[in-house]
């Protein structure tokens, strides 16, 4: 008997990926959490996207004359794919960015972005305008200040849209660790990238199956 759908949870064939603004000037002005932990979290998510073929767009403002190219660590998650370019802060009013978003034909929205009050909760209002669910991924985002990102934060929640963090979207999509398809590629992400979770998978792994000690992440 086939599982009923549950409406309110992800699925990957639902989504689809958007970071925004993961730039050099941008991380600058972060003061809302630690930069390194930013770091680590986009691309965490990045890659999440990659297991579960969740279309990904990735958009960038002013990289030559301001903000610098979008994170190596990200594109390298995606190699080949040219971010798109902008001038505007809200992507949403950038017409190559709304495109392709249309092109991927998904209505729920996965959105992280620097800075939060701006690059993120600027589209984030717009898209729920126009009809989109959205989901803000917070521990992939960051604000210039922890009130800044929170006001920000709370705005996106009373517009319709839904917080998340990376590694809750990454276990809603996988959901059932008997999808063998992408179980091997999940845990080791989270062996990666998940601080005391890893550890606890490095654990099992060494532990309980016998793993090498000098086999490398």
């Amino acid at each position: 008997m086939a599982k009923k759908k549950i409406e309110s949870l992800l699925y990957p064939e639902d989504c689809a990926m958007i970071f925004i603004d993961h730039q050099p000037q941008m991380v600058f002005g972060v003061a809302s959490m630690d930069r390194q932990l930013l770091l680590n979290n986009v691309v965490a998510l990045a890659k999440a996207a990659k297991i579960f073929k969740v279309p990904t767009i990735i958009t960038a403002v002013e990289s030559k004359s301001f903000s610098g190219n979008v994170w190596p660590q990200l594109r390298d998650v995606f190699p080949g794919q040219k971010p798109i370019e902008r001038s505007t802060m809200n992507s949403w009013e950038d017409e190559k960015f709304v495109a392709a978003v249309k092109r991927t034909g998904r209505k729920r929205l996965v959105m992280c972005a620097l800075w939060t009050e701006v690059c993120l909760c600027f589209p984030v209002l717009s898209a729920l305008e126009d009809r989109y669910e959205v989901f803000f991924v917070s521990d992939a985002s960051g604000g210039t200040s922890p009130e800044v990102h929170e006001r920000a934060c709370q705005r996106m929640i009373q517009a319709g849209a839904v917080p998340m963090t990376w590694q809750q979207v990454m276990l809603e999509w996988q959901r059932d660790w008997a999808n063998k398809k992408t179980y091997n590629d999940v845990t080791d992400l989270i062996w990666q990238h998940s601080g005391a979770y890893g550890f606890g998978i490095e654990y099992v792994k060494t532990m309980v199956h016998g793993m090498p000690e000098n086999l490398k992440k």
